[in-house]
């Protein structure tokens, strides 16, 4: 027992860990390629391998859409097409500042998914979750102004892509959700179904954005010098992380692997520091309060489970990550 709970403690912090790297190794990458082909060549290999995965494990009948197509389209495109081209494309407009402002609309997700709940199901978090919610983001309002709210309304340059990167944020809470309409599907169907789906997509978009001189192929070169961080962005934050943190949270409880979400904004500070650059204090109090709000809201919600029997599926739908990442 102590062993199981020890391998998912470890594969939560891997895949933590590796969602706080991905977004300064893609700066780095987006000084080199745009991020929209960035995203093709990251999720097409990843298509692939997930296809490959579920026609060995589950065979040619699983690639069946059972009339779902269109709602399987629909979640996968919010998926791998909203979330993946718009976060990283306001990353690259924001420039140095956005690997913490992706960083920290990421870990805000638990957050963001009680009140997308709360608004379309009527089901009204404890006044406790909110106010921790609140706190949550007045330290993302902190880290994206860096403490200059009125320098940040007055410049569009910032309000848009951080606009882009909740549009983003959302939209993988939207695909979160959609996941209780193919019940009976085993995770691995339905996460390669719809990146299959909403990859072509996002493929579509990036070529009609091509064909309008927005963005180029770009070039073998160019491809061979970002081949490390496409690599790094398959294995650890594409398959590992997704698998992983799955596999993690079903031993530890979706409760207990939320605490690793603090890592995410925590990695990628440390990274962005040792890449040379520059936090200030805003950035730091804001980041506090994100991680502060996320344990003081698990520990509430631990203490609530404990008095009144809560059942599963509403725990799941105001704190669990594993349906949110």
């Amino acid at each position: 027992m102590k062993g199981n709970v020890l391998l998912g403690a470890i594969l939560c912090l891997v895949a933590s860990v590796s969602w706080g790297a991905m977004f300064p190794v893609a700066h780095d990458a987006f000084q080199h390629i745009d991020p929209f082909y960035f995203t093709i060549f990251r999720y097409g290999t990843v298509t692939v391998i997930l296809v490959i995965v579920l026609l060995w494990k589950e065979g040619k009948q699983a690639f069946q859409l059972e009339g779902k197509g269109l709602s399987l389209w629909f979640f996968g495109t919010m998926a791998f097409t909203v979330y993946n081209l718009l976060i990283f494309w306001g990353e690259d407009l924001l420039g140095g500042p956005g690997v913490m402002v992706a960083s920290i609309m990421e870990s805000l997700m638990p957050m963001i998914s009680i009140v997308i709940v709360w608004m379309l199901y009527r089901r009204k978090p404890y006044t406790f979750t909110l106010v921790c919610v609140l706190i949550a983001f007045i330290g993302a309002a902190l880290v994206i102004t860096k403490g200059n709210f009125g320098a940040f309304l007055s410049a569009t340059d910032n309000m848009v892509p951080s606009l882009l990167i909740l549009i983003a944020v959302i939209g993988w809470v939207v695909y979160t959700m959609g996941g209780s309409q193919f019940r009976g599907w085993s995770a691995l169907r339905y996460s390669t179904l719809s990146c299959l789906l909403g990859t072509i997509s996002a493929a579509v978009i990036v070529c009609i954005l091509t064909m309008a001189n927005y963005v180029r192929v770009p070039t073998v070169e160019t491809i061979t010098i970002v081949s490390p961080h496409l690599l790094f962005m398959i294995i650890f934050p594409g398959i590992i992380a997704l698998v992983g943190w799955n596999i993690g949270v079903s031993i530890l409880t979706p409760l207990n692997g939320l605490l690793f979400i603090n890592f995410v904004p925590v990695t990628t500070l440390v990274i962005s520091l040792i890449q040379g650059n520059e936090v200030n204090y805003f950035e730091l109090f804001g980041i506090t309060f994100i991680i502060f709000s996320l344990i003081a809201n698990n520990i509430f919600l631990r203490k609530q489970q404990k008095n009144i029997p809560v059942p599963v599926n509403k725990i799941k739908a105001s704190a669990s990550m594993k349906e949110i990442l």
